[in-house]
C-alpha cells in the first residue's frame, strides 16, 4: 500500500511538472524568436541603410564635382562647388559613423549561445538607447552647421533665396536620413521591460508589454 501511494505521488508530480516545464520551454523559445527578429532585422536594415546612403552621397559628390567645372551657368558652378564640400562631409560621416546594429548582432549571438537571456535584454535596452540618440537633436547639430554655412555662402554671393533653398533642402535630406535609420530595438522596447507581480507576500518576476491599437490600450504580463 505504501508503494502504491509513493507511485501515485510520483505520477501526480510528473503530471503537474511536465506541462509547466513545457510551458517554460515554449515561452523561452518564443522569447528567443522575438529577439532574433529585433537583432537580425536591425542588422539587415542597418546594412541596407548604410550602403544606400553611402551610395547617394557618393553619387551626389560625383555629380557636383562634374557640375563644378562643366556647368554652363556660373551660379550653377558655384553652387556645385558648395555641393562638393557638403557631399564630401556627408560621405565621410557615413564612412566613420556606422550603425551599431551589426556589431550588436554579433554580441547577441554570443549571448544567445550561452543562454544569457538577461544579458540579451540588457543589450536590447542599450541598442534602443543608441537608436534614440541617433534620432535626437544631437544628430542634427552637424547638419545644421554645414547647411547653415553653405546657405550663407550662397546668400553672400547675392542670391539669398538660393541660399535659403539650399539650406532647407539640405536639412530635409538629413531629416530623411535620420528617420530611415533602423529602430527595431526602440519599437520592441516594451518587450524588454522587467516587472514584478506582487500577490501578498509572494513576488513573481516577469516582463510586461504594452499593446496600442487605434481604439484599444492593453498590457500583457509574462513570467
Amino acid at each position: 500500500m505504501h508503494a502504491f501511494r509513493l507511485f501515485a505521488a510520483l505520477v501526480t508530480t510528473l503530471v503537474i511538472t511536465l506541462p509547466v516545464s513545457l510551458h517554460v520551454q515554449a515561452q523561452t523559445e518564443g522569447q528567443w524568436s522575438e529577439y532574433d527578429d529585433v537583432f537580425e532585422d536591425g542588422a539587415r536594415h542597418a546594412n541596407i541603410w548604410q550602403w544606400g546612403w553611402t551610395g547617394i552621397y557618393a553619387t551626389s559628390l560625383a555629380v557636383n564635382a562634374y557640375q563644378s567645372s562643366e556647368a554652363s551657368d556660373p551660379d550653377d558652378r558655384f553652387d556645385a562647388r558648395v555641393g562638393v564640400v557638403k557631399s564630401a562631409l556627408a560621405l565621410g560621416g557615413m564612412l566613420t559613423d556606422r550603425q551599431p546594429h551589426p556589431e550588436t548582432l554579433a554580441e547577441y549571438e554570443r549571448l544567445k549561445a550561452s543562454g544569457d537571456l538577461s544579458g540579451v535584454q540588457a543589450l536590447g535596452l542599450q541598442l534602443a538607447q543608441a537608436e534614440r540618440e541617433r534620432r535626437g537633436w544631437g544628430a542634427r547639430v552637424s547638419s545644421l552647421v554645414v547647411n547653415g554655412v553653405a546657405g550663407a555662402v550662397i546668400a553672400a554671393d547675392g542670391r539669398e533665396s538660393d541660399g535659403a533653398i539650399n539650406f532647407v533642402t539640405g536639412m530635409l535630406v538629413n531629416e530623411l536620413q535620420i528617420w530611415t535609420q533602423p529602430n527595431q530595438a526602440s519599437s520592441a522596447i516594451n518587450r524588454f521591460q522587467p516587472a514584478n507581480l506582487s500577490l501578498g507576500p509572494i513576488t513573481i518576476p516577469g516582463e510586461y508589454a504594452l499593446h496600442v491599437a487605434p481604439q484599444q490600450l492593453g498590457a500583457t504580463w509574462r513570467y
